[in-house]
């Protein structure tokens, strides 16, 4: 089924209408039912528990959960990242709080600008939802989605989201979600096309400076880029000239100051690129890209690298960050990759309008 355009789910959720999101590239990937949150009220939470039957979420931006004084579900470094914050409830107005009436209050004092930390108690029986700044241009999740579709809609940048569940209870696919949203009515859309539109009319990287350096493996072309929402500094380290009609080696990793400047192996499991590794690789075929992006290391995570020693991590690129790095990959013209890493699933990668040709695992012949 040819999924429906980003402007048709956006004048849906103006109207207060619930619609479908997948975050593959047609409606094979996993659906989530959405709402803005301004239009939820009991009898519409009650259509999400009846129908979607999934865990019910409510997406916020990232500034608002600061505003709120909403803490991560997960503490410490290795909760970086992840989106559930501490479940809420609303302080004042509800009974037990698990009724479709509670919760709905519950999300209405959530999104209310006036609303502030003494508004809410936790733990509760709404699951807050983190989004990155920067919405499906930096992950491609269903939060940032979410998000960036109210907000699209001139909304407050929050909505409801619940995974939609077929009769076995598992996450509906195809024809199960093809079903769903003919049963009641619903468009169906997918994340991808949603990155395609923000690339189209916005974007949160811009090329800054461009210089040549010499390394240890010759000259490269570095590139650095602006991140206008986390205020960092992202690069990329180019060799060759870039055919956007040929497949190009490439290689995304977000900075680790330990694991890039000891090149340490991990404790367990195989060898893997890294740094150094790359830009070997890249010099020896004389044409490729290396994107370096940044991030900001607390002290306790420099503390839990030290005490856990460089571990074994699955490539970030394509969870976390994978539209900040595709942005990058983009404006250099790369849209096919040789990607250097093992295997992994993309999804709404096509948005940036880029496609991985093959992946590259690192072997013991590279080290």
């Amino acid at each position: 089924m040819a999924l429906d355009s980003t402007l048709h789910l956006i004048e849906a959720l103006r109207r207060g209408q619930p619609v479908v999101l997948v975050d593959g590239e047609d409606d094979e990937g996993d659906g989530m039912l959405l709402q803005a949150a301004e239009f939820i009220d009991d009898a519409a939470l009650n259509f999400f528990a009846r129908e979607a039957r999934g865990l019910i979420c409510l997406a916020l931006t990232d500034e608002r959960c600061r505003a709120l004084g909403l803490s991560p579900m997960t503490a410490g470094p290795r909760g970086e990242g992840l989106g559930f914050m501490v479940s809420i409830e609303a302080a004042r107005g509800i009974s037990t709080g698990i009724s479709a009436a509670d919760r709905a209050r519950t999300v209405q004092v959530a999104v209310d600008p006036a609303s502030g930390p003494a508004d809410l108690v936790s733990p509760g029986h709404v699951f807050p939802l983190r989004a990155l700044p920067g919405g499906v241009m930096s992950r491609a999740g269903h939060a940032e989605a979410a998000c960036d579709l109210a907000r699209l809609a001139g909304l407050q940048p929050a909505a409801l989201l619940a995974g939609i569940l077929d009769e076995d209870g598992e996450n509906a696919r195809g024809e199960n979600l093809r079903a769903f949203a003919r049963r009641h009515g619903l468009p169906v859309g997918g994340i991808a096309e949603l990155i395609h539109h923000r690339i189209l009319h916005e974007g949160t990287i811009a090329r800054s400076a461009e210089y040549r350096i010499d390394t240890r493996h010759g000259p490269f072309r570095v590139c650095a880029y602006h991140d206008a929402f986390k205020d960092v500094l992202h690069l990329a380290l180019v060799r060759g000239e870039i055919d956007p009609a040929q497949p190009v080696l490439v290689r995304v990793q977000a900075v680790e100051t330990l694991r890039d400047l000891l090149a340490g192996e991990p404790p367990r499991g195989p060898q893997q690129w890294n740094l150094d590794r790359s830009l070997a690789r890249i010099a020896a075929e004389g044409r490729g890209v290396l994107v370096l992006l940044a991030q900001q290391e607390s002290a306790a995570a420099i503390l839990d690298q030290l005490a856990q020693g460089p571990r074994l991590q699955p490539p970030r690129f394509p969870q976390r960050t994978l539209g900040v790095g595709a942005q990058i990959l983009r404006d250099l013209g790369v849209r096919r990759m040789r990607l250097m890493s093992f295997p992994v699933a993309y999804k709404a990668v096509s948005g940036f309008e880029l496609e991985v040709a093959e992946f590259v695992p690192f072997t013991a012949q590279e080290a």
